[in-house]
């Protein structure tokens, strides 16, 4: 199922993510006086407590502020390179199979369920945030391997010319699904992975 929409991808749907990173950048205390000198002091315990939870790490990078601006950043940069066509794939993965690892921009990774025909490819995705209409999936391919790395979900208007792989369904709505391949070192790396590893993201 292809959107009706006009083919070029709608950039205003992107600025709600760059008011996000703008203001999550600017961070709360942007716009606060100065402590006083003794409320700083009495703060300093727990800002110790907070840096050493840090260093001992989580298990789940996605957890990490500087891991979610991040994925917000890839989002982005997916989606630029989404826009300039040159890299749309007109076939499925060849390891696109079993399950995915998917996640919707702005959320956790999740896993999908794949049901693959000789022409097209069915995926039921099992995680948070799945976007009503309008909204499209894109399965990412590395481009050095030519190896399937997961399966990122827009909630903007999706192209309406670009070859469809097939789609990708919630509970509750289906968008279609597209393939690219991108240089994967760009936008995910071993501190923040675009898609996270755990049990219920396997593929």
């Amino acid at each position: 199922m292809i959107l009706a929409a006009s083919n070029r991808l709608a950039p205003e749907r992107l600025r709600p993510v760059e008011t996000q990173v703008k203001r999550a950048a600017a961070g709360p205390m942007a716009a606060r006086r100065p402590l006083p000198q003794i409320a700083r002091m009495r703060r300093f315990p727990l800002i110790l407590l907070l840096v050493a939870a840090a260093c001992r790490g989580d298990r789940n990078p996605e957890n990490s502020a500087v891991c979610g601006f991040a994925a917000l950043a890839a989002g982005t940069m997916i989606l630029e390179q989404f826009q300039g066509r040159t890299t749309v794939m007109a076939t499925i993965p060849a390891d696109l199979a079993g399950t995915a690892r998917s996640r919707v921009v702005g959320y956790g990774t999740a896993r999908a369920l794949v049901a693959r025909s000789d022409s097209s490819v069915t995926l039921g995705y099992e995680g948070e945030g799945f976007p009503e209409r309008p909204g499209f999936a894109v399965a990412l391919v590395d481009d050095s391997s030519e190896v399937f790395r997961g399966v990122l979900i827009f909630d903007s208007d999706g192209p309406v010319d670009y070859p469809q792989i097939g789609t990708i369904s919630s509970a509750t709505s289906t968008v279609p699904l597209y393939a690219m391949r991108i240089t994967w070192s760009r936008v995910s790396n071993p501190r923040c992975p675009l898609f996270a590893v755990s049990d219920t993201a396997a593929r």
